[in-house]
Formats: C-alpha cells, structure tokens, sequence
C-alpha cells in the first residue's frame, strides 16, 4: 500500500571470507559439514585442533556453543572437513495442536517465521493455561514436516496483534538472533488504525514507559520507566482516523499501543488504552515486515506479511485506503 519508512539497516559480519565458508558447507542429518579449504590447512597436524577452533570463532561462531560442542565431542575432523552437530533432535517444548494451523511466511534449516493471527498468544501464560497458542501450533508444524526442533520464539507480539513471529530452529540460530534482538539490529515495522488526525510532524515517540500501579495489565509512559522509542510516520488521515507505520527501536510491553495512546491517538479497538471498540473487536496493529540479517548467510532477510482482512475491510470503510 505504502512504500517502507527508511531503508534498513541490514548488517554483516564484516569478515570477507563469511560468505564463502558458508557456501562451502552441507548439512548431514544432525551435522554441519564445513569445507575450510585454503583458509585452514587440516592436513597439518600440529596444533591443528586450536587452529580449527580459532578459525570456527572467526567465522562467527558463538563462543559459547563452541564450548559445549566441544564438551560433548560434537566438532570433529574428518579428512578437510570440520563436523558440527548444529541440528541435534530436540523435544518441541509444548504438545503439537492442530486446532490451528499455522501459516508459513519463511523456512529454511535455521529459521521459520510465521503468521500469528489475532486472538492467539505466542506462548501459554504459565502452566494452568489450556489454550491453544502459537507455540502449540509451531509444534505441530515441526512434527507434520517431520522436523526434531525445540519450540524457540525469538520474539513475541501481544495476542490481539497480528504479525510475523520469527523462531530459531537450533542453538546456533538462536545465539545469533538473540544477538541481534540485544543489538536492535532485528527490523520490525507495524502498521496501526488510530483515533484522529494525527500531525503529519508527529515522527517520533520518546517517553519512557513502565508499569501502571493501579492497573496490573496496563503500562504507562512514566519517568522512571525504560526507555521507549517509536518511530512514526503517517500515511493517510481523515478527522476521525490515520492510518500510521511505525518503527520500533525499543521492545517495551504494549509500547505502540501506550505510546499512541500518550499523544492522544489510541489505537481502535485497544479498549485497555482508551481505544474504541465498537469498530473492532481488538487493537488494529499489525506487524507488516520483520527484516534482520541470516544468522548462516549473512544475507538482510525481509520476511512480509499481508494484512489480515479486519484490518483491511476497517481501512477500506475509514476511507484511509483504497482512494486512489
């Protein structure tokens, strides 16, 4: 509908040989198979095992995992190869559901992302919760395509939000995303229904958010909160309502929705935040693009996702889409 705010700031590693070594592997079974060539000289034996441990931290290994396969006598050398076991079996985690299955926007051997459709939590809140969540859902898909994967979320959107949820499929993925999650470098932009015109000068919210004392559900912006940033942009607007895209800097719990609500544009349908809810029956966010780099390619990897009829049918009736 729109064009993207900004280019994305996709990284890599900064080490030339990354993309070759990468190129220049195979997955067997639970093995990973790297063919170091000239970079690495394994037919000489002399400190050969440090060697090949200091080449696998330079290719961007995590230390920390070289440590435990190593404990464990998972790195081998097999003539001029180095053998990982990066794919062990692993327990999903949760019961495999099939009330609700789930739709595949990206897969590959170390990643999957997938839609989370209004209503489902990403994860039951504690163990007394019977209700079918994503979680459940991405079990069942695992055991469907006969994949030995523990159920690992990378990060999470609240159950009314709509949007990509990206999952790592073993440690090494999960090390590395993880990573990124704490450097900010993993790309997620929204897409909001709010109440109002919202001011055209309107492009970034700074204001610290925290709990609400009086309310255990609820957040609020709040000086001795943490930092929250929201970038914002608008994209069309009418009195009653603005269709906005938004960038998050921060991860804060409800952080859009308590940042739009702040400057006076709730978003519809987030009665918790002074939304109205007469038009949709949960707060129209949704999560239109996830980007961040491949944790084996090193590759921007922008992974889209449609919006889900409500929203667009709301846009439509809005007069906020559709006009041209």
């Amino acid at each position: 509908m729109t064009p993207a705010m900004d280019d994305h700031n996709g990284s890599n590693t900064g080490n030339p040989s990354f993309k070759s070594i990468r190129a220049a592997a195979e997955r067997r079974g639970e093995w990973l198979e790297l063919m170091p060539g000239r970079e690495l000289d394994l037919q000489q034996t002399e400190q050969r095992h440090t060697r090949m441990m200091q080449w696998l931290e330079s290719q961007s290994f995590p230390v920390k995992l070289l440590g435990r396969l190593h404990s464990k006598g998972e790195i081998k050398i097999t003539g001029d190869r180095i053998r990982l076991r990066l794919f062990p079996a692993a327990e999903y985690g949760f019961e495999p559901r099939y009330d609700h299955p789930v739709e595949v926007l990206y897969e590959d051997d170390y990643i999957l992302v997938v839609h989370k459709p209004a209503g489902m939590a990403v994860h039951p809140a504690d163990q007394q919760d019977t209700r079918v969540t994503l979680a459940h859902a991405v079990a069942a898909h695992y055991e469907s395509t006969g994949q030995d994967c523990a159920v690992r979320h990378v990060h999470r959107l609240d159950e009314d939000t709509t949007g990509p949820v990206l999952y790592a499929k073993n440690e090494f993925a999960l090390s590395l995303m993880d990573e990124q999650m704490r450097e900010k470098l993993i790309d997620r932009r929204y897409a909001a229904l709010v109440q109002g015109n919202v001011s055209d000068q309107l492009t970034i919210i700074d204001e610290p958010i925290g709990k609400d004392r009086h309310h255990k559900q609820r957040r609020r912006v709040s000086p001795g909160g943490q930092s929250a940033v929201t970038f914002v942009e608008k994209v069309a607007g009418t009195k009653a309502a603005s269709l906005v895209k938004l960038k998050l800097e921060t991860g804060r719990t409800h952080q859009i929705r308590v940042h739009m609500s702040y400057m006076g544009h709730p978003l519809i349908g987030d009665a918790l935040y002074g939304g109205r809810s007469d038009l949709l029956d949960r707060q129209a966010l949704h999560g239109e693009q996830l980007a961040f780099v491949h944790p084996w390619t090193g590759e921007e990897t922008v992974v889209d996702d449609p919006w889900p009829s409500d929203m667009l049918q709301l846009a439509e009736s809005l007069k906020l889409i559709g006009q041209e």
